[in-house]
């Protein structure tokens, strides 16, 4: 069940935690002993903005119990708009953090998405880091798998045989929401994360920005520059100039509640 004690700021469309990234850990650890599933959102300001667009997309985040603040501007957003956003938690680093967490509680794990071969080296470098990590399976679906409701449903049922306890999701924002939906029907009492690109980079096939980048809200000029071609559009003429409006809509947001006491 959701934490209602948990704080929580408006950002867009999104309702997002003010957590850390061990908070989260320790949320979903305490979910599994009380045999409780759910799933975590990523939010970077590329989700964000589609589901500020998109009332659709905004419902099917809202059906997670954790959306975070995978991006500096929503943390920026969260603080302007009064609440305090402790940190940005991405899915690249909650791969990790959520696989040591798997390891100490004795659970397993499930990487699903990413290139054929990719989501195996991934868990063979989570399995060396983290010693005693159980793997319940990996899955490469084919290129356009959602749009077959055949291959969609053997997705599903080869992570279901596998009853994992936490399940590595990377395919995207909304495909991996998408897909999360219908394993979560399946597997109620596992946890969902929506990673991304994070099992290419925790199986090593790219690396993240510097830790003094990522604090400065740079990354995304890290990603931009490893592909341009794939990113530029959406880094540049969509994601950039939201991120400012999202700025400013947060100062009206303080201002207004400010103005209102």
């Amino acid at each position: 069940m959701p934490d209602i004690s948990q704080a929580r700021v408006r950002v867009g469309a999104l309702d997002v935690w003010a957590v850390s990234e061990s908070g989260v850990a320790d949320h979903v650890t305490e979910a599994w002993r009380r045999s409780e599933g759910g799933a975590i959102v990523t939010a970077n300001v590329d989700i964000v903005r589609a589901a500020t667009r998109r009332p659709e997309l905004a419902a099917l985040v809202a059906e997670s119990e954790m959306v975070v603040a995978d991006g500096m501007p929503v943390v920026w957003a969260g603080r302007l708009a009064g609440v305090r956003v402790p940190e940005r938690v991405t899915g690249a680093s909650l791969v990790f953090t959520l696989a040591e967490a798997a390891a100490r509680e004795d659970r397993s794990i499930y990487l699903l998405g990413g290139e054929p071969g990719v989501p195996e080296k991934a868990a063979d470098v989570l399995s060396s880091k983290y010693p005693g990590l159980r793997v319940a399976g990996t899955d490469s679906p084919p290129f356009g798998f959602d749009t077959s409701p055949d291959d969609t449903a053997a997705a599903v049922a080869k992570a279901v045989e596998a009853k994992p306890d936490l399940v590595l999701v990377g395919l995207g924002f909304p495909k991996q929401e998408r897909l999360i939906r219908l394993l979560r029907a399946e597997l109620p009492q596992a946890w969902f994360l929506g990673c991304g690109a994070g099992i290419p980079m925790a199986a090593g096939e790219f690396r993240r920005a510097p830790g003094v980048v990522q604090n400065l809200g740079a990354e995304w000029l890290h990603r931009l520059a490893l592909e341009p071609r794939r990113l530029a559009k959406r880094y540049l003429r969509d994601d950039l100039p939201f991120a400012f409006r999202l700025l400013g809509s947060a100062l009206r947001t303080r201002f207004g509640n400010r103005t209102g006491e």
